[in-house]
């Protein structure tokens, strides 16, 4: 399957923060107490994803790595999936949101 090019329609502020998150991805996921302090009164499936998106988007940077990629590149391409978990995370929350009101 090709994939076509980046491109720079959208919201430039948002594209530069995911960007930005991205080069986090470099390293190590971990929960230290700064996130830990956080994620109090966040609800644990909205916790479950956020893990799981560490792990797959440092094995996603780790992966691209290896086989040469560039840098900015790998960045990109982690920061857009990036926004695919952020996403789901607002689904999750406006859904949840949407049943206590039903309550």
């Amino acid at each position: 399957m090709k994939r076509g090019s980046i491109t720079k329609t959208g919201n430039a502020h948002l594209r530069r923060i995911a960007v930005e998150a991205a080069w986090s991805y470099r390293l190590r996921p971990g929960v230290g107490p700064a996130l830990r302090k956080r994620q109090e009164g966040v609800p644990e499936e909205i916790k479950e994803i956020a893990w799981k998106a560490q792990h797959r988007l440092h094995k996603r940077y780790i992966r691209l790595s290896a086989t040469g990629k560039d840098k900015r590149k790998i960045i990109t391409a982690v920061g857009r999936e990036l926004l695919g978990f952020i996403w789901a995370i607002g689904v999750k929350s406006e859904a949840a949101v949407k049943q206590q009101k039903a309550a």
